[in-house]
C-alpha cells in the first residue's frame, strides 16, 4: 500500500516518465496497441454509422409520405383516419395519445421512483438496501408484453370496480399509464440514486453541523445539490414512456382521439406503428408510408428530450473539489 501511494505521489507530483515509461512520447506502433486502436475506432464508428442509417431510412421514407400529404395538414390535422376512401393524417390524435401516456406514466414513476431513490440512500440500512436495489431495478427487466396483459387482467377490473364498469373502457389510459410507470420507475430511480450519492459527505455534515435534523439535510443540501441529475431522469424517463409500445398497444387500445379522458382507449404514436407493420398495408402505399412519417416524428421528439436532459445536466451541474 505504501508502495503504490509513493508511485501516486510521484505521478502527480514527480517526474511522470519515473512512473510512465512513454509519458510525452507519440502512441505506441506495436502490432496489439493498433489493434486495440483499429477495434475501438470500428466499434465506434458502427454505432454511429447505425445511428445515421435509421435516420436516412426515417427521411427518406417519410418524404415519400410527405410528397402526398402536406406537412402543415400533418402536424395540424385533428383526424386520423389512414384507411377507407376519405384518408385523414392528421397526427394530432397520435400525439395526444402518446403524450397522455407519458404524463400519465410521469405522474406515476416521478413520486414513487425519487422517494424510493431517497429512502435507499438516505434513510435506508445497507442490508436492505442490498435487498432492495435489485428488486427495484428487476421491474425495468420485465417484459413490456407482460405489463400489457396486467393491465388487462388486474389493473383495469380495479378500475372498473372503483370508477364503474359503464365509465372505464376495457381499453384505456389510465391502465396502460400505470403500468408503464411501474416499468420506467426504476430508471427514475436508479439515475437519482446515483446523482444523490455523489453529493459529498462533507456537505451533508455541514448541514448537521448546523443542527439540521435529516429531513431538511435531505431537502434542503441533499436534494438541491443532485438537482441536475434528478431532474435528467425524469425527463429521460418521460422520454422511455412517448416511446413504450407494447404495453400500451394492448392496454390503451387502438381509437385516436384528442379528448383526454384516461377512461377512455386511445391510440399512440407507437401503438399505431405496430398496427401498420401487421401487413395491412400494401408496400408504396401512402399507408405503408405513414408508419416512417409517425416513426421521424416520435425519433425528432425522443431526441429532444434527450437533449434537453443533456443540457439541463450540463446547466445545472455541481461540481465539488
Amino acid at each position: 500500500m505504501k508502495e503504490n501511494l509513493e508511485i501516486l505521489v510521484e505521478a502527480v507530483q514527480g517526474d511522470r516518465k519515473k512512473v510512465f515509461a512513454r509519458y510525452g512520447q507519440k502512441p505506441s506502433k506495436a502490432l496489439g496497441e493498433r489493434t486495440i486502436r483499429w477495434i475501438l475506432r470500428i466499434l465506434g464508428g458502427t454505432t454511429v454509422g447505425i445511428t445515421v442509417l435509421i435516420i436516412y431510412i426515417l427521411v427518406s421514407d417519410a418524404y415519400g409520405f410527405f410528397q402526398e400529404v402536406s406537412f402543415i395538414d400533418f402536424i395540424t390535422g385533428t383526424r386520423w383516419e389512414p384507411f377507407g376512401y376519405d384518408k385523414k393524417f392528421g397526427v394530432l390524435p397520435l400525439l395526444s395519445g402518446t403524450l397522455m401516456i407519458a404524463f400519465g406514466a410521469s405522474a406515476v414513476a416521478i413520486p414513487f421512483g425519487l422517494g424510493t431513490a431517497i429512502y435507499l440512500t438516505q434513510y435506508a440500512p445497507a442490508w436492505f438496501r442490498e435487498i432492495a436495489t435489485p428488486v427495484v431495478e428487476i421491474l425495468g427487466g420485465i417484459p413490456t408484453v407482460v405489463y400489457g396483459y396486467f393491465a388487462l387482467v388486474t389493473v383495469t377490473p380495479i378500475l372498473k370496480m372503483l370508477f364503474g364498469e359503464d365509465t372505464v373502457q376495457v381499453f384505456n389510459a389510465m391502465s396502460a399509464s400505470i403500468v408503464v410507470g411501474i416499468s420506467i420507475l426504476p430508471m427514475v430511480s436508479s439515475l437519482s440514486s446515483d446523482s444523490l450519492r455523489v453529493v459529498p459527505v462533507s456537505i451533508k455534515n455541514a448541514g448537521y453541523a448546523l443542527g439540521m435534523s435529516r429531513f431538511h439535510v435531505v431537502t434542503k443540501i441533499i436534494i438541491p445539490a443532485a438537482i441536475s441529475g434528478i431532474i435528467a431522469s425524469f425527463i429521460l424517463a418521460f422520454a422511455r414512456a412517448v416511446g413504450e409500445t407494447m404495453a400500451v398497444t394492448l392496454a390503451a387500445g387502438a381509437t385516436p382521439t384528442t379528448t383526454w379522458d384516461y377512461l377512455q382507449g386511445i391510440q399512440t404514436m407507437t401503438a399505431f406503428i405496430v398496427q401498420i407493420s401487421l401487413g395491412d398495408a400494401s408496400a408504396g402505399s401512402i399507408e405503408y408510408f405513414t408508419r416512417y412519417a409517425i416513426g421521424l416524428t416520435l425519433f425528432v421528439l425522443t431526441f429532444g428530450f434527450n437533449f434537453l436532459a443533456t443540457r439541463i445536466v450540463r446547466r445545472f451541474r455541481e461540481v465539488y473539489q
